[in-house]
């Protein structure tokens, strides 16, 4: 089931909706990190009135989820500029995922500068599925089209490039959809890994820089790089690209390396 049948099939309420997650979502023992996300999403953009557009999510990933779920958003203040809205996703064993969601209108400002050139690397081809290093891929990479590479320009130890796109993405918001599929590299850690070890992400930052425009083909090109990793704790930046090469997001994840 994509996400757009998932939000087809939701059940709304006054302050959120309840929705099924798959089978297929999962990675490990629960959902896809940009799935349980831009549900959240889903609901956060509804609790208010004439919201500017989303700028930044703060993501927690508290605990495991899976099947019915829970989605709930609170606009907690609108002003002239921006708006604050939280959002949470709750299972059958408890609390999934906690989200703060900023919504800021465009400002005038003389500081106008980008940088992050995104990397040399050939057009994406699509291949039926990932790989993940040290293992087979979690089942949630079923519903995505992706290129990976082994090696590339620039390429830093614990670093990770790879063209990423929804199968189904069809009548998504397109915020929803960069929601989705920010998350969707293995931890940057785990390409230095000499032994498979379980991981965790715990929180995710996330800066949305630009939209792309509507008739996009989809395809995303997504790094993560982490420069520390200690004390079962890794820190990763993360780039998200359109294929002509703007910059649409960046974000920054911790991760629990268990072992």
């Amino acid at each position: 089931m994509s996400l757009p049948a998932i939000l087809a099939a939701r059940e709304d309420s006054e302050t959120g909706f309840r929705a099924d997650i798959p089978p297929a979502w999962l990675q490990g023992r629960t959902a896809y990190g940009g799935l349980t996300a831009a549900l959240c999403y889903e609901a956060a953009k509804r609790a208010g009135k004439d919201l500017p557009p989303l700028r930044s999510a703060q993501v927690s990933f508290v605990g495991p989820v899976s099947g019915r779920v829970t989605v709930t958003a609170k606009l907690e203040r609108q002003g002239r500029n921006a708006a604050f809205v939280t959002a949470r996703l709750d299972g059958e064993a408890g609390t999934g995922t906690l989200a703060t969601f900023v919504f800021m209108r465009d400002l005038d400002s003389h500081v106008d500068f980008t940088g992050y050139p995104m990397p040399e690397v050939p057009e994406p081809r699509p291949i039926e599925q990932g790989t993940a290093p040290l293992g087979e891929a979690p089942q949630f990479i079923s519903n995505f089209e992706m290129t990976s590479f082994e090696t590339y320009p620039g390429q830093r130890p614990a670093d990770m490039l790879r063209w990423f796109r929804p199968i189904e993405r069809e009548g998504l918001d397109p915020v929803t959809e960069m929601v989705l599929i920010g998350d969707g590299l293995p931890p940057a850690a785990m390409a230095v890994m000499t032994e498979r070890v379980n991981i965790s992400s715990l929180t995710w930052l996330y800066n949305i820089l630009h939209l792309p425009p509507p008739a996009d083909d989809g395809w995303r090109l997504l790094q993560a790089t982490s420069d520390h990793a200690r004390h079962g704790a890794s820190s990763q930046d993360m780039s998200v690209w359109d294929r002509n090469g703007k910059l649409l997001a960046r974000g920054m994840q911790s991760i629990a390396l268990f072992g």
